[in-house]
């Protein structure tokens, strides 16, 4: 006796393995965003109770969310301390300054950090040039 089984739709699919072979021909799966640095150091010294902090988020090797800030809540009191930092919440890239916010081009998640260390640097010379 030959039964005819008819040939199986996507919708018929309730096995997990099949289901698995479905997006492994043609729907590609969705890569979950992974926190793949989350830094944050204290400093000591004339910095004490001041830190600096780093959150990188990535999705199949590219940055899709970064959070980049030096927090210095004697050195200002609006933005929950944040001296300087950027980030890209809010759907935009944008750099904070002692309380203020503005836009930015995004040049890369290196460059960026290459221009948050430089200005930190900056503002650090220039900070103890004033207590001299």
């Amino acid at each position: 006796m030959t039964v005819d089984i008819p040939p199986a739709s996507s919708q018929d699919i309730t096995c997990p393995q099949m289901a698995r072979q479905t997006r492994r021909n043609g729907i590609k799966p969705s890569r979950p965003v992974e926190k793949r640095i989350d830094e944050t150091s204290y400093l000591t010294g004339e910095g004490r109770g001041a830190c600096l902090r780093e959150e990188v988020w990535s999705k199949g090797g590219e940055v899709v969310r970064y959070n980049l800030a030096y927090i210095n809540r004697r050195q200002c009191s609006m933005d929950n301390g944040r001296v300087l930092g950027y980030d890209n919440s809010h759907d935009h890239h944008h750099r904070h300054y002692k309380g203020h916010v503005e836009k930015i081009e995004f040049p890369g998640y290196d460059a960026l950090l290459s221009r948050f260390q430089n200005e930190l640097q900056q503002f650090w010379r220039m900070e103890d040039e004033e207590t001299d």
